[in-house]
């Protein structure tokens, strides 16, 4: 690890001076390039030169206590030397995490899709407050959301919606969210007081810039019609809805809440991207994921991961065995705490299939 940490900083020092070379900032490209690779490994380099500093200071705390020292003296320097180690255990972890290999989609925006399920309405219901959730937790931390199609209801949820939020960092904080989330509660129309349980899925894509994913506008067929309302009427006299097909993987993406067949069309293709690089991913992945499932889950649609029990005020992540009693400013977009855990225990399976290898 030390050897890796060595030449981590080595590099960084390397790029620090070519920053400051004039060819280098002529080059924008380049430079954008080299200033990338500098802020990722900051973190790194901050954290190993803090190791490297409490190391000193450990070496110095014990060539004191060979020393002969009065009493006080060499207590001060017994609690220096345990105070120390403590900080290089804990700083010796901290660089384990950071050195693990980044996912290269964290720092990318997210398109959202969200599917009612099992339930009818209120599965619809469910799923307009789970968009409320995630916009809620993008305006805490002041990113942007737009929705690029939706499907609503005449009692207020959606039948689908699809969304992006832009911010940096989007993807790394929310990838988790993929699966089927389940809902139990009394719906608003239920005379009885009897809880229902309900079921909505939530699919959580990296947006894919046009290099990523090479669409052949051959393998593309492009149908245009009249944009639709709930329940069935017409809400625009003109053929601005797009549907696309991409005929070899048979994946279909329609997009009809603007006005402009343009804008449409380029939400639509946006999303088809990020279903198709999602695909190819999944299929890449698909090997290693049954060799090691991780604990945070696999990401699957089909697998159910959290349930929100209003009854109780509680909603559990199944696949960290984790339980808030805080259910009103969970879905208020409060929800840091859970996505934190998820982090943790990721990075802790990561380690220890590292450890294992």
């Amino acid at each position: 690890m030390f050897g890796k940490l060595e030449f981590v900083e080595q590099r960084y020092e390397e790029i620090n001076q070519k920053l400051s070379d004039p060819e280098v900032i002529s080059n924008q490209e380049d430079w954008r390039k080299l200033m990338k690779e500098h802020s990722d490994m900051q973190d790194i380099v901050d954290k190993y030169r803090e190791y490297k500093k409490v190391k000193n200071d450990i070496k110095e705390a014990r060539e004191l206590l060979d020393e002969k020292l009065d009493k006080d003296m060499h207590e001060l320097a017994e609690m220096e030397l345990e105070e120390g180690n403590g900080k290089l255990e804990a700083i010796g972890e901290e660089l384990k995490f950071l050195l693990l290999p980044k996912d290269p989609n964290d720092e990318k925006n997210v398109i959202v899709e969200i599917r009612g399920g099992a339930g009818g309405d209120e599965a619809a219901l469910f799923s307009g407050t789970l968009f409320r959730l995630y916009s809620r937790y993008a305006e805490r931390n002041r990113w942007k959301v737009e929705i690029m199609s939706s499907s609503p209801t005449e009692l207020g949820g959606f039948k689908e919606v699809i969304f992006m939020i832009e911010g940096r960092g989007a993807f790394s904080r929310l990838k988790f969210e993929s699966g089927v989330h389940r809902v139990q509660r009394v719906p608003a129309t239920e005379a009885s007081g009897r809880i229902h349980t309900s079921t909505v899925t939530v699919a959580v894509l990296p947006e894919v810039e046009d290099v990523e994913v090479d669409l052949n506008s051959n393998d593309l067929r492009i149908d245009v019609f009249r944009a639709g309302g709930p329940g069935g009427q017409c809400v625009n006299t003109t053929d601005s809805a797009v549907r696309i097909t991409h005929i070899p993987s048979g994946l279909v993406v329609s997009c009809q809440d603007e006005k402009s067949q343009l804008k449409n069309k380029d939400k639509a293709m946006k999303i088809l991207r990020a279903r198709l690089f999602d695909k190819v991913q999944a299929e890449r992945n698909a090997e290693v994921a049954q060799a090691r499932k991780s604990q945070v889950g696999t990401g699957d649609r089909s697998e159910r991961i959290r349930t929100y029990n209003f009854p109780q005020g509680r909603v559990s992540d199944h696949r960290i065995g984790l339980t808030l009693y805080k259910l009103d400013v969970f879905v208020d977009g409060e929800i840091d705490e859970m996505i934190d855990a998820l982090i943790t225990n990721d990075r802790s399976e990561k380690l220890q299939a590292g450890s294992e290898e």
